[in-house]
């Protein structure tokens, strides 16, 4: 098929017959007897959770709501009410205990105060990328936002050493519920069910070892545009379709698109697919009514990500 602005649509249900016998072979063939998935309140871990049920029953599905202070409100409540929903049982455990012994609010509070020194826990804060990739051209710098009571803003580009001590602090939290996940699956001989969708695994939107660190990722095929339409298929709660997908890990809020995409994901899918299947430039610009230089700096973000991250789509090495 010809590259065209209807090149991501899917046939709903024979995609659910073919990610439901995914999921059954892998329960059987790891001899497990059923399935743990992290409730988020996002809609990827929503369709997971959703498609675990359809593959193997409600009664072999469990789902863990791990919130922490940090974690919009809202996220628990969506995703006890999608579990209510689906009728799975859940186990709702508050990870800031966790984190709190592991310094982790004091190890990232302690970079951001090295940048603003008036920095307390009356403010907020939050890390983007340049915004408007389409529009202008900009490096992949992150810049560090904090939020005042008052409202008012202040940011200053983030230097690499800054960035990673943030970095490293806040990836605890993906680790911290991931061991959580095993914890529960391997008293329940449970397999642990990822939700990484594939816009997020071509340009290494994961945390290795945390969120990346599953047994099975069913939904790793699928770009971000196609887990919508499955979504809706299946009956997903509308609060969570209709939701700004987020990373859910700082104070201010912040969208995917904000923090590390810098495309909306409707246009990121079609070029992502675009870029993956050597599509011609001339191609996409009629298609997508772009001009040249724009499929370009795209497709130099997505390469830059895609090589910068390959090391967490792949085993450790391993000498022969």
């Amino acid at each position: 098929m010809s590259f065209n602005k209807n090149i991501l649509d899917i046939n709903c249900e024979s995609e659910v017959y073919r990610i439901c016998q995914f999921i059954e072979k892998h329960v059987k063939s790891m001899r497990k007897n059923g399935i743990i998935v992290g409730l988020s309140g996002g809609i990827d871990s929503a369709l997971t959770t959703a498609l675990c049920v359809e593959a193997v029953g409600k009664e072999n599905v469990y789902g863990l709501v791990l919130p922490e202070k940090d974690s919009n409100n809202m996220s628990a409540i969506y995703a006890e009410k999608e579990a209510e929903r689906l009728g799975i049982e859940t186990k709702k455990i508050d990870i800031t205990p966790t984190l709190e012994a592991f310094g982790t609010y004091e190890k990232r509070d302690a970079v951001i105060k090295s940048i603003f020194p008036e920095y307390n826990n009356e403010y907020k804060f939050k890390i983007t990328l340049p915004q408007d990739l389409l529009q202008k051209d900009a490096f992949n710098f992150f810049t560090i936002t904090i939020e005042e009571r008052d409202g008012n803003f202040k940011s200053v580009r983030l230097k690499k050493d800054d960035l990673n001590g943030i970095v490293a602090a806040t990836d605890t939290k993906q680790r911290t519920r991931m061991m959580h996940l095993y914890y529960y699956a391997e008293l329940k001989n449970y397999l642990v069910c990822g939700t990484t969708n594939k816009s997020e695994v071509l340009q290494g939107f994961f945390v290795k070892y945390g969120d990346g660190g599953v047994d099975i990722e069913p939904l790793s095929h699928l770009y971000k545009m196609q887990v919508y339409q499955l979504a809706k298929y299946l009956g997903i709660t509308g609060e969570i379709i209709k939701r700004k997908p987020s990373p859910d890990t700082f104070t201010c809020n912040l969208s995917d698109e904000e923090f590390y995409f810098r495309i909306p994901y409707d246009t990121l899918d079609l070029l992502l697919y675009a870029w993956e299947n050597n599509v011609s430039f001339s191609k996409v610009c009629e298609v997508m009514d772009l001009k040249e230089e724009q499929v370009k700096r795209a497709f130099r973000d997505f390469i830059s990500k895609y090589n910068a991250t390959k090391h967490l789509r792949q085993l450790p090495p391993i000498l022969k």
